[in-house]
């Protein structure tokens, strides 16, 4: 299959979670948190159009914070990427930290320059899926970039000596000449031994704590698609890194139309999608996919040289709470658990969809027994209308509900814990004949509420995801491109116990961009101009954060702190 006529005139993501921070020093201006951050307005006048070089990336996203601890820092892994030949390392436990650490965070530092496309990779330590990210394009003069990751929930993992596993898929060659330089680290800080354990969940960007975080007892993966699970498993939490790529039409997935529609991506039931996950052959949950925008996406490389859209230096993995099967997982056998993306057609690839297991032990008891006791899905909404014309249109609504429950019987009583999953999609996807007009409005929603019941009042977990896309992308006189491009990303989440609220958070990361260059030309004949803006704002219970960013060509013209 090939992509959308204007989305193919550019290749993009070949291959494949953290803030991203811009390397290159600039005249520093003071944050609300007290940190320097780089320069604001009228630090530099903007080109008329873009050069050979630009601000190297960043984001407006908060930093992960750190405790005034000891800390003891370990590369993991250090490589240059030319070709699909995976990175392979040893990765030994760090000592003089001790092993019940305050935060673990990992850094990425990349550099690359010439000409090269987007590309997916990925991190694993000890078989474990630790880290997705997607690279920026570079300047032909080169550009420098870092992430930074909060990795402390795999702590049982970094306690044990293994195999590192790294790869970010690229080509080289006369043409694309763009080498992935890399250096990752682990850093990890001590705890102080007097304080009691973290709570999790922590707002980013409040005061880090230097008592000993939080974390699951164990930390899993899938062998031939089979998961064990300790027989006294009292929580678990599965994380999938689901990311539709390969450079075919399953990058666009939400630009995808039925076989009747004129458009050059197909699917038989149109651009709905849901990521499922199904243990022994029960649906045990459901997820709508975030829309990631990568660094060549929409045609137009020129809105992300400098701000990326939301998450695409940071791949999330979907959160799914398999707790209500724990019951039937505690038994010593392995169990079969498979993920799969509903609208796929049949026989398409493009998705990656790598599952770790986060399991939390009740250290009183050798088994946990208990039992499942629902699993109620609705029937999944899926249409879409197409109405043609002089402009073709696809108005697309989908939806699913499930609810699954279970309960397991701990040394400090039985608990209940019921999960209830929620989505909804709707779009209007129009295009004209040629597909020289091609634009999109949607939204996704995914509500969860986990309920755990058990001694004392019962705990309520509700969280609230809303993604958007509203794009237009043209192809005009003198095959001049432009793309003008929104993208929200927005998280509430509420906790409260016996009906009272005890921590609250809102995060709303909003990317806008405007980008016209001229198509079918060699680079330095583009004639491009692109203005980009992101503005992230968390608050809640436990602080506030809130940064913009604005470029014009390149040039970074504002940064501004708001908290």
């Amino acid at each position: 299959m090939r992509r959308p006529v204007i989305m193919s005139m550019l290749a993009g993501v070949i291959l494949t979670a953290g803030t991203l921070l811009g390397a290159t020093p600039a005249p520093a201006v003071p944050a609300a948190d007290g940190a320097a951050r780089p320069a604001a307005a009228g630090s530099a006048e903007p080109p008329a159009e873009f050069g050979t070089d630009w601000h190297d990336p960043l984001t407006a996203a908060p930093p992960v914070t750190k405790p005034a601890t000891k800390s003891c820092r370990v590369t993991v892994a250090k490589a240059q990427f030319r070709d699909f030949t995976p990175y392979r390392g040893t990765y030994t436990p760090v000592t003089g930290c001790g092993d019940r650490w305050s935060k673990v965070v990992l850094r990425l530092e990349g550099k690359v320059k010439g000409r090269q496309f987007d590309r997916l990779g990925y991190l694993h330590v000890g078989g474990v899926e630790v880290f997705r990210t997607s690279t920026p394009e570079p300047s032909p003069d080169g550009i420098e970039w870092s992430v930074e990751k909060d990795v402390t929930r795999y702590s049982d993992t970094f306690r044990h000596a293994g195999d590192v596993e790294m790869l970010i898929g690229n080509v080289v060659d006369d043409t694309y000449t763009g080498v992935i330089d890399v250096d990752v680290t682990l850093t990890f800080y001590a705890a102080e031994k007097s304080a009691r354990p973290a709570a999790s969940g922590a707002l980013a960007g409040s005061a880090a704590s230097a008592r000993p975080a939080s974390v699951p007892d164990r930390v899993l993966t899938l062998e031939n698609g089979m998961l064990t699970t300790p027989r006294n498993s009292e929580r678990i939490v599965a994380e999938v890194y689901a990311t539709g790529s390969g450079g075919g039409c399953e990058e666009y997935w939400y630009l995808t139309v039925p076989d009747a529609a004129p458009y050059s991506c197909k699917a038989a039931d149109g651009p709905y999608r849901e990521v499922r996950i199904e243990v022994d052959g029960r649906l045990a949950g459901i997820a709508a996919p975030f829309p990631t925008v990568w660094t060549g996406g929409w045609s137009n490389p020129f809105l992300w040289y400098v701000i990326p859209g939301p998450r695409a230096f940071d791949i999330k993995p979907i959160e799914y709470d398999l707790t209500p099967f724990a019951g039937l997982l505690n038994d010593g056998r392995p169990h079969r658990v498979d993920v799969s993306v509903a609208g796929v057609p049949e026989g398409q690839s493009g998705w990656s969809t790598p599952v770790d297991v986060l399991v939390w032990q009740d250290a009183k008891r050798a088994h946990v027994s208990g039992a499942l006791t629902e699993v109620a899905a609705g029937d999944m909404a899926n249409s879409s209308v197409h109405r043609p014309g002089s402009e073709q249109r696809l108005d697309t609504e989908g939806g699913h509900r499930l609810t699954v429950a279970g309960y397991v019987d701990t040394s400090h009583g039985r608990v209940t814990t019921t999960v209830g999953r929620t989505l909804a999609n709707t779009s209007v996807h129009r295009w004209t004949d040629g597909e020289n007009t091609d634009a999109l409005t949607a939204t996704w929603t995914d509500e969860e509420k986990v309920t755990v019941d058990g001694r004392g009042p019962a705990s309520v977990t509700r969280t609230h995801r809303t993604y958007t896309m509203d794009g237009t992308t043209t192809l005009g006189e003198g095959d001049r491109l432009r793309t003008v491009l929104t993208l929200g990303d927005r998280v509430a989440v509420d906790e409260s116990r016996g009906g009272r609220r005890t921590a609250w958070s809102r995060s709303d990361d909003t990317y806008t961009g405007d980008a016209t260059y001229t198509a079918n030309v060699p680079r330095d004949q583009r004639h491009a101009v692109a203005t980009t803006k992101e503005r992230y704002r968390l608050y809640g219970s436990a602080g506030c954060h809130d940064r913009s960013l604005v470029t014009v060509q390149g040039t970074l013209v504002e940064d501004r702190s708001r908290c």
